[in-house]
């Protein structure tokens, strides 16, 4: 994927002002996609006008370009005099609905991105440069209404940036929900975003709410949105466009004020060439789209990151505060020459990992795995303290490895890895792909596959996949 830390944004907004019939004039500036008016109080503009429909218009963005659409109101919708259904707008342009004037003009803000000069934001930690590019994004959208994608490999903590992102908005004192598209039945997740009503299908026994509704005033995180089956990409494009949705069994449109921010390991872009997914969401959702930089394109951050997971990691409480204080400096030089594939997600756990084996106050090298400290240290200390001084051997691994070129060498580590990674998870959660999968934040077919390239799970690597839980 390519880089998405835009150097500049441009924030398109649109203002009304209403002419009262008393020659006064009120004015609202919007920042969100779509705008609805009518009479009634969930609006984002109320008209309180006699002749004016409960639900009478919308104001959108298609592009780069604004259009009003009529919503079958009783006397219509006027631009510049000539009534409409749906129309193209011009800044400048005269609006009328019953009784109501309004003019309509376009804010355009052109805002330069410079790096912050914080070293964290909310629970996001970095002081590498691409860290501070994004916190000087985030900084501008997070107080806006725009939709944001968050790409990246597995593990780079996108669930986090949208919560910061959440934190330092308007609607931070709202709900945030999360929403995983891929570890979702594809026959519940309509009922889970959407609700449904009772009988609309075997075991509806009552009428319950979906996420979009519970999120009503604040944000829904939908993490994995390249999951998401074709069939449903539509409902979920109407939901951004109308701003309502239907529950499954249901007739009546419920509105809905919810700010979306997406994720996704996947490039939607190229997604969208495969026909995997819809061209019309991509562009809907691609208000703002950012991609997090993977933890080996940002070495210096190691240090900060394995410290905050110290400071702050429930599997370090002790009676006074942390248990462990700190890493020692061979320690911490291991961790910097580690490539981290599983990213952020890895390093914290190998942190929490090697807390349960330290002694003291300090992370040594021998806490940590053999692939990532380079060495096989044998017995652990509490198990042996012969040989105190006796300087630390190559692994078997290792010494395979450097009879290889660094391309194979590199995929014997990684092999290493996965294989400790896969069978620790798997252990954790009892075999359970479908849990361990949602930890690993891995999609749970891939997991399944890595698994049984490990020979972890039964059945040929290449087999179809069932539901063994």
């Amino acid at each position: 994927m390519s880089e998405f830390i835009p150097s500049a944004l441009t924030l398109r907004r649109c203002k009304l002002v209403r002419v009262g019939v008393d020659g006064s004039v009120a004015e609202y500036i919007f920042d969100q996609p779509v705008v609805t008016l009518g009479a009634s109080e969930d609006n984002d503009l109320v008209l309180d006008d006699d002749k004016v429909s409960r639900d009478h218009a919308r104001i959108f963005q298609e592009g780069d370009d604004w259009l009003i659409e009529d919503l079958g109101s009783t006397n219509g919708t006027l631009v510049n005099h000539v009534r409409v259904r749906v129309a193209y707008l011009k800044s400048g342009a005269s609006l009328r609905m019953g009784s109501s004037h309004l003019r309509f003009s376009l804010l355009s803000e052109r805002v330069e991105i410079t790096p912050s000069s914080r070293e964290s934001l909310g629970s996001i930690v970095g002081k590498s440069e691409r860290m501070r590019q994004l916190f000087g994004v985030i900084e501008k959208i997070a107080p806006t209404a725009v939709t944001v994608v968050l790409e990246g490999e597995t593990g780079t903590g996108k669930e986090v940036v949208a919560r910061t992102i959440h934190q330092f908005s308007s609607r931070a004192n709202q709900t945030f929900i999360v929403f995983d598209c891929g570890a979702v039945a594809e026959n519940l997740i309509e009922s889970e975003l959407f609700g449904h009503e009772r009988g609309s299908f075997t075991g509806a026994l009552a009428s319950r709410q979906g996420l979009f509704e519970m999120a009503h005033g604040g944000t829904i995180f939908l993490d994995e949105i390249g999951e998401l089956a074709l069939d449903l990409q539509p409902k979920l494009l109407r939901a951004l466009e109308q701003r309502e949705i239907k529950r499954v069994g249901g007739n009546r449109p419920v509105k809905i004020d919810v700010r979306v921010i997406a994720a996704t390991n996947r490039d939607l872009a190229e997604e969208v060439k495969a026909g995997r997914f819809r061209e019309d969401l991509f562009y809907r959702l691609s208000v703002v789209r950012l991609q997090l930089p993977p933890l080996r394109e940002r070495r210096e951050d190691i240090p900060a990151l394995a410290r905050h997971s110290l400071r702050n990691g429930g599997f370090n409480r002790g009676t006074d505060g942390p248990r462990v204080k700190g890493i020692g400096t061979a320690a911490l030089e291991a961790l910097m020459r580690y490539d981290w594939p599983g990213n952020v997600r890895e390093l914290t756990n190998v942190v929490e990992r090697a807390c349960s084996f330290a002694e003291g106050e300090f992370i040594q090298l021998e806490d940590l795995p053999d692939h990532i400290a380079g060495v096989r240290v044998g017995k652990r200390r509490s198990e042996s303290q012969s040989s105190p001084t006796e300087p630390l051997r190559p692994s078997a691994a290792m010494q395979i490895a450097t009879d290889k070129s660094f391309k194979d060498a590199k995929e014997v580590w990684l092999s290493t890895f996965e294989k400790e990674y896969l069978a620790s998870l798997l252990e954790k959660h009892s075999g359970n792909l479908s849990q361990a999968a949602r930890e690993a934040d891995v999609d749970r077919k891939h997991f399944r596959r890595l698994a049984r390239k490990y020979a972890l799970v039964a059945g040929p690597v290449g087999d179809a996949d069932g539901d063994d839980e």
